[in-house]
């Protein structure tokens, strides 16, 4: 177990966080901005809980990119927790500092305030029931990995893309801005090609993955995909 790695983790998660705040409200030229604080709020109480709820080798192991890792997998990880979630701060709070329209109807932003939260709920309780949920795509040999069918994946095959997808898309309906669906819808469809780039990682390289996938159908909708 490598505490150092997991402390690593754990101040790069956080700073992740601090970043993003930052970037919102110096983007946006003001402090008073009611949802601004709601979904900084959101973040951080989500960042501490999955600190929380993983245990070192986890913590230590989504802080690197691990052996076996690829290129263009490392590529699209960044742009969906960290690029995609900085251009959508960042175009909300243009869109306050300067009242683009259209505007949002206060029910749709508390809709969005909702969706963010099951988005948070879905995602942890991924993390929580997968001991080998990484940043990062790989076969994690020498922590022993095996196929997680527990908790969410027993419902679908990618229940963290799922709650990343449901966070990401009602983000900019929280914030107020029909602007930053752009950015987040771009980020949506990146976590949707990085699902179907894993699945099929896992289908040739996880031992027992092709039986679970016989099992659970649907990779991130139940019904449709």
């Amino acid at each position: 177990m490598n505490h150092g790695k997991a402390f690593l983790g754990i101040v790069k998660t956080l700073g992740s966080a601090v970043v993003l705040s930052l970037l919102l409200f110096l983007s946006a030229g003001r402090l008073n901005w009611t949802m601004g604080w709601a979904y900084v709020g959101l973040s951080l109480i989500g960042t501490v809980v999955s600190i929380l709820i993983v245990d070192m080798d986890l913590l230590a192991e989504r802080a690197q990119v691990g052996q076996g890792a690829r290129t263009l997998d490392v590529i699209l990880a960044v742009i969906m927790a960290r690029v995609g979630p900085a251009v959508i701060a960042l175009v909300a709070g243009l869109n306050v500092r300067f009242g683009w329209k259209p505007h949002i109807l206060p029910g749709v932003q508390g809709a969005g305030i909702f969706m963010i939260i099951l988005g948070y709920v879905v995602t942890l309780w991924a993390m929580a029931s997968n001991k080998f949920f990484s940043g990062v795509v790989r076969i994690q040999k020498e922590r022993g990995h095996t196929v997680v069918t527990g908790g969410p994946y027993a419902i679908i095959r990618h229940p963290g893309y799922f709650g990343a997808i449901l966070g990401t898309v009602t983000v900019p309906l929280m914030l107020g801005s029909v602007w930053a669906l752009i950015p987040a819808l771009v980020t949506a469809g990146v976590i949707v090609v990085r699902t179907a780039l894993e699945d099929q990682t896992l289908l040739r390289d996880l031992p027992g993955y092709s039986t679970y996938a016989g099992n659970v159908q649907y990779r991130l909708l139940p019904g449709v995909w």
